[in-house]
């Protein structure tokens, strides 16, 4: 089954697809990263779809999705995300997977609707306290690009209200949880590599059940580079229900 709805919420209306079987398994939610949209799942879809029902967005202003009047910071998108699902008829419980920026809102989501979500899977996601503690490892021309990419959606501002609000809402977590650390960063030393597994792997402290995986052989996009770590780590969680 593949159904692609335009879903009215509050100021707005998003594009979402929901995508296989409904077994009475929990529903997977993806949430891309900055700036990306739905199709950045495209590479393990169709396998996950086999497991349970997939539902795949499009944030506000990004994919097919109309803009919204609201700040595009993660309180705001979470409860967009709330609101889809209420209105999209998905029942809970959900196993949320959330991609670099995504996994901010996937684990604020979790925090802030705890009784919704059975599962997490953080995919190479963004630390909160990545300005103050990453950013300053990196050369000089990738801490410029970075701080000039916030340009699709949410400007820097909003980006690092994003993590502020992270960093404030973060409480232990009563859920699986598998975080999945990208082993082979594009212009990264060996040092900053080391830095971000240590932060990726010190993520787990959110959660009382946690596995830690680096994908070896993936940059940034494991769900391209090495889909079927991604694709394992749904089943486990699934499995495991």
């Amino acid at each position: 089954m593949i159904k692609e709805m335009l879903v009215q919420i509050s100021d707005c209306k998003l594009f979402a697809k929901l995508v296989g079987e409904n077994n009475g398994k929990p529903t997977i939610v993806m949430d891309a990263g900055y700036g990306d949209y739905s199709k950045a799942w495209d590479s393990v879809i169709s396998e996950i779809s086999l497991l349970t029902d997939v539902l795949i967005y499009d944030r506000a202003g990004l994919g097919k999705s109309e803009s919204s009047s609201n700040p595009r910071t993660s309180s705001e998108m979470i409860k967009e995300l709330n609101e889809l699902l209420n209105a999209s008829k998905i029942k809970p419980p959900y196993i949320l997977v959330g991609h670099s920026f995504g996994g901010v809102n996937t684990r604020l989501y979790a925090t802030e609707y705890h009784n919704e979500v059975c599962g997490l899977i953080l995919v190479d996601s963004t630390p909160e306290d990545y300005r103050e503690r990453f950013l300053p490892t990196m050369p000089k021309e990738f801490q410029q690009a970075y701080n000039k990419q916030f340009v699709h959606e949410g400007n820097y501002d909003e980006f690092m209200e994003s993590l502020k609000q992270l960093k404030e809402a973060k409480r232990k977590l009563n859920v699986p949880l598998i975080v999945l650390s990208a082993g082979k960063k594009a212009h990264y030393s060996k040092e900053s590599q080391e830095l971000w597994n240590e932060m990726q792997r010190e993520i787990l402290e959110i959660s009382s059940i946690g596995e830690f995986i680096i994908a070896e052989n993936s940059t940034h996009y494991i769900q391209n580079d090495e889909p079927e770590i991604v694709i394992k780590a749904v089943k486990r969680l699934i499995d495991n229900f």
